[in-house]
């Protein structure tokens, strides 16, 4: 039986009992909750003995015109498939438990890797992220957290902010699932329509298509990319770039090494993000 949890005092009760039995797991969700998320409290089961699921829907994450008022709030299904699932609790606050006083308050602000891709097409998306999840961690003091690499910009920042505010929490990330097609699993593919769903594959070609031709370099794989992009007049493309993973910086032309794709477009009125890693030269820096 999973407990839900409505407030911070109950929490912070709940969960200090549970504290001496061993390790805590946070999965942060905003719910809508898939297969995607429960590979995430899966993970989550593997490190550490009582796991904790948090559903809030971030308002500080959404940007003006973006979807925070129509994105998915399943609440019962996703009760059920967290118990289905062995959570141990539900943290599922409001937002006035979360923001008592209101949105402007203090935040936290990303350093430079929050300022590109993401960053760059939704401005403050990052500040809004690295501030609720800061305060998830204060609240739920787990031991372990477990971010789905899908989102690899958030996963990136989360573990700099850990690092950069000496944070007790170990931060995991967990592999991206996909659809048998290759579709990236994600809250907002509910919103396709079956022939938007088929344009969504764009995505995921496009990174395989970079990959494969990793051995020509930078210029060749971007190529590659926009050229299947050019195919498909219905997906508007957001942008499609290729990083050095442990620093999270655009590469130049020049680059060789382990590299990681990351592409954001439009399908419809649905914006989806997809990444992959790749090889930039056939081989990696000695």
């Amino acid at each position: 039986m999973t407990t839900v949890l409505n407030t911070i005092a109950e929490t912070r009760d709940a969960l200090g009992a549970r504290r001496a039995n061993g390790r805590i797991a946070l999965v942060p969700t905003m719910g809508a909750l898939h297969e995607g998320h429960l590979s995430l409290v899966e993970r989550a089961r593997e490190l550490a003995d009582t796991v904790v699921v948090s559903i809030f829907v971030n308002k500080l994450q959404f940007g003006p015109g973006e979807d925070f008022d129509r994105y998915p709030r399943t609440f019962d299904d996703d009760l059920r498939k967290l118990e289905d699932a062995g959570v141990d609790y539900c943290f599922a606050p409001s937002t006035e438990e979360m923001y008592p006083r209101g949105l402007k308050q203090t935040r936290v602000i990303g350093g430079p890797a929050a300022g590109i891709l993401e960053g760059a097409h939704r401005l403050s998306h990052f500040d809004g992220v690295l501030t609720v999840v800061a305060k998830l961690f204060n609240i739920v003091r787990p031991d372990v957290a477990v971010f789905g690499e899908k989102d690899a910009q958030q996963l990136f920042l989360v573990q700099r902010m850990v690092a950069d505010l000496d944070m007790e929490v170990e931060v995991v990330g967990a592999p991206i699932v996909r659809e048998a097609d290759g579709l990236a699993r994600s809250s907002r593919n509910r919103y396709l329509s079956e022939q938007e769903r088929a344009l969504a594959l764009t995505l995921s070609r496009a990174l395989q298509a970079a990959a494969s031709s990793g051995d020509l370099g930078i210029r060749e794989m971007l190529a590659q990319a926009q050229g299947v992009f050019s195919l498909e007049p219905h997906v508007s493309l957001d942008y499609f770039s290729i990083v050095e993973p442990t620093a999270f910086t655009l590469v130049g032309d020049d680059y060789r090494g382990p590299g990681l794709a990351l592409v954001a477009a439009r399908v419809g009125s649905t914006r989806l993000i997809d990444n992959l890693p790749v090889v930039v030269g056939g081989h990696e820096r000695a």
